[in-house]
C-alpha cells in the first residue's frame, strides 16, 4: 500500500472526492486514528448507500431510515467494504467529518488531528478477513507517511466519543489488527 508523493491519497484506493471536508488547522497535524463501522441501511451491505451520504445525495425516500439522515453533511478519509474494496473520500491533508464531538488524551475536536477509516459492518457481526488486510496495510502506510501516529493512537470512535458511539462495536476483533501490524512492523524491521 502506498501514497502519493503529497501523501494525500492511497495509490491503491478507488477515489470519489467527498465534498465533506475542510483545511486541516494547523496543517499536517495527523496524530491519531479511528476506526469507525457503519451500514446503510443499518445491518445492510452493499449497494450505493455509503458514497451517496458522503457525497451528499442519499435519497431520504429510498428507505425510512434514511429520512433521519439524508442531511447530514459526513465523510471519512477512506472506507474499506466487506470485499476488502478501498475507497478513499477525503485526502489525509484535509480534515474529513467523522468524528463529531470527540476527544482523545486532553485533546479535543479529534477530526483536527485524525484520520477517520470506514469498515462496511456493524457493532455485532464480525468484520471480513479482507478488512483486516486492507486496514492493517492503510495504517501501516499511513504511519510510515505520518510518523506523529503512535501505536496506541489507533482507537474506535467508542474510544473517542463513549457514550455517544459503540463502532467498531465488541464484533471488532483489535488483537487481530494488532497482529497484523506486528507482523508489517516485523517485515519493516
Amino acid at each position: 500500500m502506498r501514497l502519493d508523493g503529497l501523501g494525500d491519497w492511497l495509490l491503491d484506493a478507488e477515489r470519489s472526492p467527498s465534498p465533506n471536508c475542510d483545511e486541516r488547522k494547523p496543517p499536517g497535524d495527523i496524530a491519531l486514528i479511528v476506526v469507525h463501522g457503519i451500514s446503510l441501511p443499518p445491518g445492510e451491505f452493499g449497494g450505493p448507500w455509503i458514497e451517496d451520504l458522503f457525497q451528499n445525495r442519499l435519497n431520504p425516500l429510498a428507505h425510512p431510515y434514511f429520512q433521519e439522515i439524508a442531511g447530514l453533511k459526513v465523510s471519512a478519509h477512506v472506507v474499506i467494504y466487506r470485499d476488502g474494496r478501498l475507497v478513499q473520500y477525503v485526502p489525509f491533508s484535509k480534515r474529513a467529518w467523522h468524528a463529531g464531538q470527540s476527544c482523545f488524551g486532553e485533546r479535543a475536536a479529534c477530526n483536527d488531528f485524525s484520520i477517520g477509516i470506514e469498515l462496511e459492518g456493524t457493532d455485532e457481526l464480525p468484520y471480513t478477513e479482507h478488512q483486516y488486510q486492507r486496514l492493517a496495510a492503510v495504517i501501516a502506510a499511513l504511519r510510515k507517511a505520518y510518523p506523529d501516529i503512535a501505536a496506541d493512537a489507533i482507537v474506535g470512535h467508542s474510544d473517542i466519543a463513549p457514550g455517544r458511539k459503540t463502532d467498531p462495536g465488541p464484533a471488532f476483533d483489535w488483537p487481530r489488527l494488532a497482529g497484523l501490524l506486528a507482523e508489517r512492523d516485523g517485515h519493516l524491521a
